[in-house]
């Protein structure tokens, strides 16, 4: 294995059940890829002969060949190397395992295997559920797609979870289409910061996921992988079991820790197969900073989209009385306030009433699908996220940068603790 930075025009012949790992230098233009000859893929996507990919700044790619292949890369690499023991042969009998699930659906007309995937921080997780979507899209299923990691959200902005029906493979450099996903707000980077609301939207997006399964027999019998975040101790644990029972799965990958394996092996019930799985060498551990990064990214490129396709955001005014602003949660009431015998609400799950104020400034708003503030705003799914980017208390008025013009699809604002400075 040979590691160094390299720059300019390199050429990398692969051994079969060989990888290709390299990163992308921070302050890089660009690095372009392109297979000379054979066959390889990148997180399951196959690779087109001939055909330049671009990746930017900070990309991380793996390029694993089963047969063997040339690869050529030009640009500025942070790292670049070859990697001759990879987890891949692992990861593909976890897909023909699942395949033959998917099999056994289609004879006995039942839905197909709900896959969770589990592990501590920076170990792969969200790759792995890559994969195997990409290998599962490519047998000509349409599974969905549950991403529960708030903090580094696949499927919309950080702060939300969400699900997805994956009709075609990944592209290399822009991942899944996201085309009609159904998302909700938590509004935090961690379950944590409100287990009780999270075990809530789990519960419902769980609920939703198995009705969509009911209505399309492919996606049925295809069945679900889900992503989950790093937090697997304490109360982080119970959230992960809590998940596995209310979706029902089937199969749990266990990336990278033993004690995690060994304790789902203890907790949850006997039809449930765990498999225990060992991360990629690729694989590696990021900063607060980095992953702060990462979010900020997210969001910027929900606004203003990636370099390859450019999105052009809209800015402007709202009057404070042409909406009604939420927040999740509020201040315990101590029960010395209460009256005799009542108990105290569940403050954690409040929907409270907000006046516009500078405190909200920078912050992101989830525009919710909920039709009156009776209906359930906590447990609806969101039309799409604004950030408010000024506050004039004199006018009162917001302005607010949005994915489309105005007027805004509905006037039902919820307020989340995600914050995103408009650089642009």
């Amino acid at each position: 294995m040979t590691e160094d930075k390299k720059s300019l025009l390199q050429e990398y012949k692969l051994e079969p059940d060989n990888e290709l790992r390299f990163e992308v230098e921070a302050k890089a233009e660009k690095v372009y890829l392109t297979l000379k000859n054979g066959l390889a893929e990148i997180f399951g996507t196959e690779i087109v002969k001939g055909k330049t990919y671009e990746f930017t700044a900070g990309a991380k790619v793996a390029v694993y060949t089963w047969q063997g292949c040339t690869i050529e890369v030009k640009g500025k690499t942070d790292v670049i190397y070859t990697a001759k023991e990879t987890p891949m042969v692992l990861y593909s009998n976890c897909h023909a395992a699942l395949e033959i699930m998917r099999s056994e659906s289609e004879k006995e007309n039942k839905r197909g295997p709900i896959t969770m995937i589990m592990g501590p921080t920076d170990v792969g997780k969200s790759t792995l559920c890559k994969i195997l979507l990409n290998y599962a899209i490519r047998m000509g299923r349409r599974p969905i797609y549950v991403d529960i990691d708030v903090g580094q959200s696949t499927i919309s902005i950080p702060g939300t979870l969400g699900a997805l029906v994956v009709e075609r493979p990944s592209s290399i450099d822009e991942g899944f289409s996201q085309e009609a996903p159904l998302v909700f707000n938590f509004g935090h980077k961690s379950p944590e910061h409100n287990s009780k609301l999270y075990k809530m939207i789990i519960d419902q997006l769980a609920v939703i996921v198995k009705e969509r399964l009911e209505v399309n027999k492919k996606t049925r019998h295809s069945g679900v992988i889900i992503n989950t975040c790093g937090w697997v101790k304490g109360e982080g644990y119970k959230q992960l079991l809590h998940t596995g029972k209310s979706f029902e799965v089937d199969v749990i990958l266990v990336l990278d820790q033993e004690r995690l394996y060994n304790e789902l092996v203890r907790d949850m019930p006997n039809y449930v197969k765990i498999v225990f799985l060992q991360k990629s060498g690729g694989v590696v551990e990021r900063s607060q900073h980095a992953r702060s990064e990462i979010r900020d990214q997210r969001i910027r490129e929900y606004f203003y989209g990636t370099t390859k396709k450019q999105l052009y955001p809209h800015s402007f005014d709202v009057k404070w009385s042409e909406i009604k602003l939420f927040k999740i949660g509020a201040p315990p009431l101590p029960d010395s306030c209460l009256p005799h015998g009542m108990k105290p609400e569940d403050h954690l799950t409040k929907l409270v009433a907000l006046t516009p104020n500078p405190g909200i400034l920078h912050h992101i708003l989830a525009v919710s699908f909920a039709e009156k503030e009776d209906d359930n705003v906590i447990l609806s799914h969101v039309a799409g996220f604004v950030c408010v980017s000024s506050i004039d208390t004199e006018r009162q008025t917001l302005t607010l940068l949005s994915p489309q013009p105005k007027p805004l699809p509905n006037n039902i604002l919820v307020l989340s603790e995600i914050q995103f400075m408009d650089s642009h």
